[in-house]
């Protein structure tokens, strides 16, 4: 009777050991699925799929979760454009200085205003006041480019600002 349970104990460790890599497997199947086709509604879909695949917590996020990823790619992109504003305006040229200090100022607005207020809308399940958010970013990064007449060290970055920004808010769109 001892080996029949053994057996059988042995027999349903067996099924759910080879069970698990498919189950595991689907899982990610649905994961990548949800994050393409919320990605597809989207502006810039390789924006989105690169900065959600880049982040593991996508696996396995809801939309909710996954525009508060996206809300910590618009922070990352923020404070890259920051430290270089400031690098530049130690050792830029005086005829950039105003438009340097005004690019500094608006994205202390994205830091300090437009992310907080999309990060604590999304946790409190306000989606309306985390677009809004994620998109006066997307302003503010167009409109520090748009100090330099054309001539923008903070080109690179300030469209990164903005495309980041404009999918998070399409993402948030979705739970509107």
């Amino acid at each position: 009777m001892t080996n029949l349970k053994t057996i059988t104990i042995f027999f349903f460790f067996l099924i759910a050991m080879t069970s698990l890599p498919s189950i595991i497997h689907c899982r990610t199947l649905n994961d990548d699925k949800l994050i393409e086709s919320t990605c597809r509604r989207t502006p810039n879909y390789n924006v989105c799929i690169q900065s959600l695949k880049a982040n593991p917590a996508s696996s396995g996020a809801d939309v909710n979760g996954l525009a508060q990823i996206m809300v910590k790619v618009m922070t990352s992109k923020a404070n890259d454009a920051i430290n270089l504003i400031h690098q530049l305006q130690r050792s830029g040229s005086s005829s950039q200085k105003t438009a340097l200090s005004s690019c500094a100022s608006k994205y202390n607005a994205i830091l300090i205003g437009d992310i907080p207020q999309a990060a604590e809308a999304l946790q409190k399940g306000d989606p309306k006041f985390a677009e809004d958010g994620s998109n006066d970013a997307a302003n503010e990064a167009t409109f520090c480019e748009n100090e330099f007449n054309g001539k923008s060290p903070l080109t690179k970055q300030n469209n990164a600002m903005h495309d980041v920004s404009v999918v998070t808010a399409a993402i948030v769109r979705n739970l509107l």
